[in-house]
């Protein structure tokens, strides 16, 4: 049984859970996009009702949330594996809504930095969760689809944030962030009751488990493996290395489009937002048809690793697009450009991570995740500097939309040369021998450490220019990053040195 029609004949619950990932998804970016579209609001004067915010004020916020989304997930994604997908996504959904309502009730720049920092903690755990729900609920061939269906929630959260807009204009900016933070806690009564393990769901019938679970391994208990022990696994690194060329592409679309859009293309902000806001209805229909596309070629009998890579090829191959967007004279064509890119990038990323399944299980699939979360938030946290000094050395963004051409097709051929075309899964059963010493990672760790302090070095080197160019907030960003890469550097030093003990893998 692998046709889609077979599937659709054995039952649908699986979908429903794809249904509430994508809802999670939605609310997740509705919340996470709600300071952004707030901003005048908060800027106004204290007598007019706003809370005086400045631009650097602004920039400090958003790097609180950032600094979180970077740091926290391989050790929520670690949790998430351990104490399982229901109440690991129940716990940060009450903790995002919370935190999100909270933005409404402090009165100072310190508790807003304090509460962004604490969302971006929680909302940490939304794509680690979610993509082990899709592994546990999904057979292969189903996985992309999935993905793509409740990634789509990103784009729906960006085009919703007029509802933001008019809550804020109707009862007061506050008012807006305690709604939207509350309309999390609705979703959860949904969760509590329709999730839980295939096995155990009473509405799954035989034929749709048998169906799920068809050519998978057989679902065994947690495993505690440390985090640190999965970069001993060479098929890890193409993954986090994919997540961190290409995921700052999206950031850069979404922080950086609207400013080009007025700037350079003469747009004016309420233009601008109707096409930013077609620009990612586009992105989804990426995002959907990207994940349908690699599981229709492996139900006409492809291997998984070739249709993920032809798929992710595919789209990769349309991405120099970017460049040709700001080439063109043509306005139309522009946009045109640009919803393509971000599309190609959506149906790219729904493949990028289901590959995370592919290769481990999914018993360490949350740490696996959440590693790439924090790999990509680190290339992320870079984009805007590079970004801001582009366009204070260049008068425009075009180095940037050159980085987002190329980006995609350098990853695939990581992939490529990596895998040659063919996937094969881990054995995290089997353990790792943790007294040996792992010389790739040692060399692996000295090079990251090393880039991270000459990074650290070009930065302070050069600290007025990057202020001047991205405000203090900014550069202080990029600053953090460089320093992360030296942690990473040092944490792969550590995972790759000789242990005491040789158990790596120890049920739960």
């Amino acid at each position: 049984m692998t046709g889609s029609g077979v599937g659709a004949a054995v039952g649908r619950q699986r979908w429903w859970i794809c249904a509430l990932l994508f809802v999670a998804t939605t609310i997740n970016y509705i919340d996470r996009n709600a300071l952004s579209v707030l901003k005048t609001s908060l800027q106004k004067p204290f007598e007019e009702g706003g809370l005086a915010l400045t631009d650097a004020d602004y920039g400090w916020i958003t790097f609180a949330f950032t600094a979180a989304y970077a740091a926290f997930p391989p050790i929520i994604g670690t949790a998430i594996d351990r104490f399982g997908v229901k109440r690991s996504l129940a716990v940060a959904l009450i903790l995002w809504s919370l935190a999100s309502a909270a933005h409404g009730l402090v009165a100072t720049v310190m508790g807003l930095v304090i509460v962004r920092f604490l969302l971006g903690m929680a909302e940490a755990a939304h794509f680690p969760a979610a993509i082990k729900a899709v592994a546990m609920w999904f057979p292969q061939q189903e996985r992309a689809l999935a993905t793509g269906l409740f990634n789509s929630g990103t784009a729906l959260g960006i085009i919703a944030s007029p509802l933001t807009v008019w809550l804020a204009l109707t009862f007061g900016w506050q008012a807006a962030f305690v709604a939207i933070g509350f309309a999390g806690l609705i979703w959860l009564i949904f969760w509590q009751r329709g999730f839980a393990a295939p096995e155990q769901h009473a509405k799954v019938s035989a034929e749709e488990l048998a169906y799920i679970r068809a050519g998978q391994p057989p679902v065994t208990e947690a495993v505690r493996l440390p985090w640190t022990a999965l970069l001993r696994y060479r098929q890890i690194w193409p993954f986090l290395l994919g997540k961190m060329l290409t995921d700052p592409v999206w950031w850069f679309f979404l922080f950086w489009l609207p400013s080009y859009l007025e700037r350079e293309r003469g747009q004016n902000p309420l233009k601008s937002a109707g096409l930013v806001a077609l620009i990612y209805l586009g992105s989804s229909v990426g995002s959907i048809f990207g994940g349908w596309l690699s599981g229709h070629l492996t139900n006409r009998g492809w291997p998984v690793g070739k249709a993920r890579m032809v798929t992710m090829g595919i789209f990769a191959a349309c991405m120099p697009g970017s460049i040709l967007a700001y080439t063109t004279e043509s306005f139309a064509v522009c946009v045109a450009l640009i919803t393509l890119a971000t599309a190609c990038h959506q149906a790219w990323s729904a493949n990028l991570l289901t590959s995370a399944t592919d290769l481990f299980p999914t018993k360490v699939s949350g740490a696996v995740i959440g590693l790439g979360a924090t790999a990509g938030g680190i290339g992320g946290m870079f984009i805007a500097l590079l970004t801001a000094l582009t366009v204070q050395w260049t008068g425009t963004q075009q180095w940037a939309f050159v980085y987002a051409g190329v980006m995609h097709l350098t990853s695939l051929a990581i992939f490529w040369f990596w895998f040659k075309g063919r996937f094969e899964r881990v054995d995290v059963d089997a353990g790792q021998d943790l007294t040996r010493t792992h010389r790739p990672l040692l060399t692996a760790g000295g090079l990251v450490a090393l880039l991270g302090a000459g990074l650290v070095w070009l930065i302070t080197a050069n600290w007025d220019a990057c202020v001047a160019a991205a405000k203090f907030s900014g550069a202080a960003q990029a600053l953090t990053a460089a320093g992360g890469l030296v942690l990473i550097g040092v944490l792969l030093l550590h995972a790759g040195r000789s242990h005491a003990r040789p158990a790596a893998s120890t049920l739960a």
